[in-house]
């Protein structure tokens, strides 16, 4: 069991966790899902002791963190292995054979392998020793699809229990029994998948919307009407002076029944002030946990023709490499197609090629890369640089999430996630013909995969667009093209 008793933990300019407390059976295979900057990492981070919070954290396992630190990755793979792990050779082995790996990279450098091949190796040791508790954190960053599913399977396959994030949709659906949402203002534990979780939360969130009208309208009614009652009260103890111009006003009668009068008008308007008071304490509740997130905007201007892009036979060389078989592209207006395929297969070098094709057309293009060290210095001298609308690109940093006083700070100051965002907000308040996306969910939490999602539906522009992640495609995606390696590659 793993028992958290009034966990706190804030850095500098935030609290991250306030009196946290909750019971976790470490059998359970747990999801992790939160905003970006919830505390995801920290609370695994506090759990393995690399962070130190008030409060107890109690459990009957050590706790062991993916990605592991490396300090020299130089070193070859095997001697890796067994400084984090005191496994037998054999096991080893025979996780290397369930995760597709082939022995051979174990005398190979460790910084030589794929970023595929490194997570894998790193996960081999996880589950060989009953005594830890596995932390896995972001583990399908930068895989390719069928690397993602083979984690995926790995993980499903274990016999003990884990806390794993990722903001891969379809991985959580597949890994988890058990879900730990970290919400904005408490902790949610359930029992369910992350597809279960999502309907709940969408129940959770309809019912507190409702709610709140109905508590809102209600209010508006008890203020009107309190107000009515408590004027007449006021006009009624005027009568009670009575007029001196009208003779017989303020008379001992007058003042007896005009004052009972206002007596229960005023008791009846402090009742309905104690009813609405009750009423704000209920509204105030409501919606905390529910997530604000503002649609995006994009740019799209469309072409006239119907036909945008139409390139047949398409093979790619460097140096005495080919790296696809060869492919054809047809690129019709309103139209996304998604190219996937295995990592290093050539995905982005297409997507470069595809760009300068689409230049040398006169197309308007808008691209997207996967890291652009380009992009440097304040926000408003990059966007008169990009001719972007400042504005503009201004409200979809924000509601991309990165907060208004990031917005002082060089961009190469920033975080690598706050950088990709400005990346993404360029390319959306860019005037394009066709946009050339390179993987754009790097980085970017599940709510604003939402908001690209809900964007390319609504908006339908015209794009290529490389991800690995399964579910975005599958929602936007109006093609796929899978490129597939050369003979020569297959035998490499």
């Amino acid at each position: 069991m793993i028992t958290l008793k009034n966990l706190t933990f804030g850095y500098a300019d935030k609290l991250i966790f306030d009196q946290l407390s909750a019971t976790l059976d470490s059998s359970w295979k747990m999801v992790l899902v939160g905003k970006n900057g919830r505390g995801k990492t920290t609370l695994m981070k506090l759990l393995s002791g690399e962070l130190k919070g008030s409060g107890q954290i109690w459990s009957d396992q050590l706790f062991r963190y993916f990605p592991q630190k490396i300090n020299d990755k130089t070193q070859l793979t095997q001697y890796i292995l067994d400084e984090l792990y005191e496994a037998k050779a054999w096991e080893i082995k025979r996780e290397m054979t369930v995760l597709g790996l082939s022995e051979t990279i174990l005398w190979q450098p460790f910084d030589t392998l794929s970023g595929g091949e490194q997570t894998k190796v790193l996960l081999i040791g996880l589950f060989l020793n009953d005594a830890y508790f596995p932390l896995i954190d972001e583990p399908t960053n930068h895989l390719d699809i069928a690397s993602r599913k083979q984690i995926a399977n790995y993980l499903k396959q274990q016999k003990s229990g884990y806390i794993v994030t990722s903001h891969d949709r379809q991985f959580l659906e597949d890994v988890g029994d058990h879900l730990l949402a970290i919400e904005r203002n408490d902790i949610q534990l359930l029992t369910t998948t992350y597809s279960g979780y999502e309907a709940d939360k969408k129940r959770r969130d309809a019912f507190e919307w409702s709610q709140n009208s109905k508590l809102k309208s209600e209010i508006s009614r008890l203020k009107k009407s309190a107000k009515a009652k408590a004027d007449w009260s006021q006009d009624r103890e005027k009568e009670k002076s009575g007029n001196p111009k009208a003779k017989g006003s303020g008379s001992v009668l007058d003042k007896g029944f005009i004052g009972a009068r206002a007596a229960r008008q005023m008791k009846k308007a402090k009742g309905l002030s104690q009813r609405m008071d009750k009423d704000i304490k209920e509204k105030a509740k409501l919606l905390k946990n529910i997530e604000k997130v503002d649609p995006l905007t994009m740019c799209y201007t469309p072409t006239h023709h119907h036909t945008v892009i139409d390139e047949a036979d398409i093979q790619l060389n460097r140096f005495d490499r080919t790296f696809f078989n060869p492919i054809n592209i047809q690129l019709n207006r309103g139209e996304v197609i998604a190219i996937t395929g295995e990592n290093g297969i050539g995905k982005s070098l297409l997507l470069t090629y595809m760009y300068q094709l689409a230049i040398n057309k006169g197309l308007k293009v808008s691209y997207l890369s996967q890291i652009d060290d380009d992009n440097q210095g304040d926000l408003y001298a990059f966007s008169e640089k990009y001719q972007l609308d400042y504005t503009e690109f201004l409200n979809n940093l924000r509601k991309l999430g990165v907060e208004r006083h990031v917005f002082q700070q060089n961009i190469e100051e920033m975080s690598l996630g706050q950088q990709k965002k400005v990346a993404l907000a360029k390319s959306l308040s860019e005037s394009a013909t066709v946009y050339i996306w390179d993987e754009p969910l790097n980085y970017l939490d599940i709510d604003n995969q939402h908001q690209l999602v809900t964007l390319l539906k609504s908006i339908k522009p015209t794009m290529l667009v490389v991800e690995h992640d399964a579910r975005f495609i599958s929602e936007v995606a109006d093609d796929i093209i899978i490129l597939e390696p050369t003979k020569n590659q297959e035998n490499k």
